[in-house]
């Protein structure tokens, strides 16, 4: 069974305050830098970097990180293959990292050791669209669209336009 927790006019509302949030929260877009977690954490990333470039009219820096080779919980990839893109510095910079969905913060874990090899951030701040709970690590998001309880089994599917033709978030339960 799937349940509809966000259509496309609720993830733009929801997208705007937190883009909002985290510039009311850094005084403005100075030293601001936005890195999506690949895969479905990038378009998001993207969409927030923009929103508030549209707010600050300075362009917010955005890229996106590959963790694959960081995780603890899934065979190791080529070390040879890297899908990271972040051209831009971010030592001493305040670091936006942007996920979908946060479960049991493995995924942010890991992206945090990966981000690490670009720099040393003045601090790093986590942006999630949905939190379903579960968490096996004390990690928490600073900027959140949406709490949702969920049971372990049960699936959040987030959907882009960019990727998959529609904006829209459900909740698959788990029979």
């Amino acid at each position: 069974m799937s349940q509809l927790l966000l259509d496309a006019n609720d993830m733009k509302r929801t997208l705007g305050r937190i883009s909002h949030e985290i510039l009311e929260a850094h005084g403005g877009a100075q030293d601001l830098v936005v890195v999506g977690i690949l895969k479905r954490g990038y378009p998001l990333a993207k969409r927030l970097a923009f929103l508030m470039t549209q707010v600050e009219g300075d362009t917010i820096p955005c890229g996106k990180l590959d963790i694959s080779r960081y995780r603890d919980d899934r065979p190791a990839s080529d070390p040879t293959e890297d899908a990271s893109e972040i051209p831009f510095e971010i030592t001493n910079k305040d670091v936006v990292l942007v996920d979908e969905v946060i479960f049991t913060g493995r995924t942010i874990r890991a992206a945090m050791e990966a981000l690490l090899k670009y720099g040393r951030p003045k601090s790093i701040q986590l942006a999630v669209l949905i939190d379903r709970g579960f968490r096996e690590y004390p990690i928490q998001p600073d900027y959140l669209g949406r709490e949702v309880d969920t049971q372990r089994e049960d699936r959040i599917v987030v959907r882009f336009h960019e990727v998959d033709g529609e904006d829209g978030v459900s909740l698959e339960v788990a029979s």
